[in-house]
C-alpha cells in the first residue's frame, strides 16, 4: 500500500468537542496503517502553531485532531512550507474537514488521508496577519457562530448552529457594505458578506457561488442582500441547486485584495472563529497551504 506519510505528528486539542474522545481512535488508526505517530496535546491557544513550527521538519506530515481553530493554527503556522497538513475532525462544525471531503469518522479519515493526495490550496490573509482557508465574513454567519451557546454545541454538534442561523435569517439584520476589490468600489445593503476561498459548504450540499475554487489564485466576494423572507428563501434555494443566474439580491466579485467596511460595524468570523469587528482587509496567498486530501475530492 502506497502511503503519503510513514512518520507523522498528531496535534490534538483535548478541549475540542470530540478531540479527547477520538484521540485513542486516531492513534489506533495510525497503528493499523503501519504509520509511526507521535502525539501531543495542546495546552493553550497558539500551542498547536508553536508545536507545528518547532517540529514539522521531523515528520512527513502533521495531523490535527480538534476543531477548525486547531486546524487553522497549524495550517497558518506551516503556510508556504513543504510539510503537508491532514485534518482529523474533532470539533463542532468541522467546516474545513467537510469542505475538503474528509470523512467525519476518525477511523475512516486517517486512511483516507494517508492514501489520498497532496493538494496546494490558496489561503486568505487578514490585515492582522491571521490566515483563513474557507472564508471570512460578517452578518448572518458571524451572528450564528457568536450566538450559539458553547453548552449547546457540546451536546448537539453542528445542529446547534441551526437554531441561531434560523433566528438570524428571520431577523434579517441588514447593514451597509462598502467593499473595495482590486480598486473597484461597490456598495449595497446586505445581511451577509463573505470573502470566500472555497465554494462548497457542508459536504458540497450548498455552493456559495459560481466557479469559486480554492486553487485559482483569487478570492471571491459574495454579498447577499434579500429584502424579504421570500428573497431569502429564493437565494438559499438557488444556492442549493447551484443556480447562479443574475439576481438583484446577490453580488459577486473576484480579486486579490479586498477592503470590507460595514455601517454599523459588524462582528467578523473566519473559518468559524470570531475575529473582532469590521472593517477588515484581506489578501490572497496563492497555493500557500499544502494539505492532505482524499483522492475523490481533491478539487471541487
Amino acid at each position: 500500500m502506497d502511503l503519503l506519510a510513514r512518520r507523522v505528528l498528531l496535534i490534538a486539542n483535548p478541549a475540542s468537542r470530540r478531540g479527547a474522545r477520538y484521540f485513542d481512535a486516531a492513534l489506533a488508526a495510525f497503528r493499523t496503517a503501519g504509520v509511526a505517530c507521535d502525539a501531543v496535546l495542546t495546552e493553550r491557544a497558539g500551542h498547536g502553531a508553536a508545536l507545528a513550527t518547532q517540529r514539522a521538519a521531523e515528520y512527513d506530515a502533521i495531523f490535527t485532531l480538534g476543531g477548525d481553530g486547531t486546524a487553522m493554527e497549524v495550517v497558518d503556522a506551516l503556510a508556504g512550507g513543504t510539510t503537508p497538513v491532514g485534518i482529523l475532525p474533532g470539533g463542532t462544525g468541522n467546516l474545513l474537514a467537510r469542505t475538503l471531503g474528509i470523512p467525519l469518522k476518525v477511523r475512516r479519515a486517517v486512511p483516507a488521508l494517508l492514501q489520498g493526495e497532496v493538494a496546494r490550496i490558496d489561503l486568505g490573509r487578514l490585515g492582522t496577519g491571521r490566515r483563513f482557508a474557507f472564508a471570512v465574513g460578517a452578518g448572518v454567519d458571524a451572528s450564528m457562530i457568536e450566538r450559539t451557546p458553547p453548552w449547546l454545541k457540546r451536546y448537539l454538534g453542528v445542529i446547534a448552529y441551526l437554531q441561531s442561523w434560523i433566528r438570524a435569517i428571520v431577523r434579517r439584520e441588514t447593514f451597509l457594505v462598502r467593499a473595495t476589490i482590486d480598486g473597484e468600489r461597490v456598495e449595497r445593503e446586505s445581511f451577509a458578506v463573505l470573502v470566500a476561498n472555497f465554494g462548497a459548504v457542508l459536504d458540497d450540499k450548498l455552493r456559495l457561488g459560481p466557479n469559486i475554487r480554492q486553487d485559482d489564485g483569487v478570492l471571491d466576494l459574495c454579498i447577499f442582500s434579500p429584502t424579504s423572507f421570500r428573497d431569502t428563501v429564493r437565494i438559499v434555494w438557488r444556492l442549493l441547486r447551484q443556480d447562479y443566474r443574475a439576481d438583484p439580491c446577490v453580488l459577486y466579485r473576484r480579486g486579490h485584495d479586498f477592503v470590507v467596511e460595514t455601517v454599523p460595524p459588524r462582528l467578523v468570523q473566519a473559518d468559524g472563529e470570531m475575529m473582532g469587528m469590521t472593517p477588515i482587509t484581506v489578501a490572497v496567498e496563492p497555493l500557500a497551504a499544502m494539505m492532505l486530501v482524499p483522492k475523490r475530492r481533491r478539487s471541487e
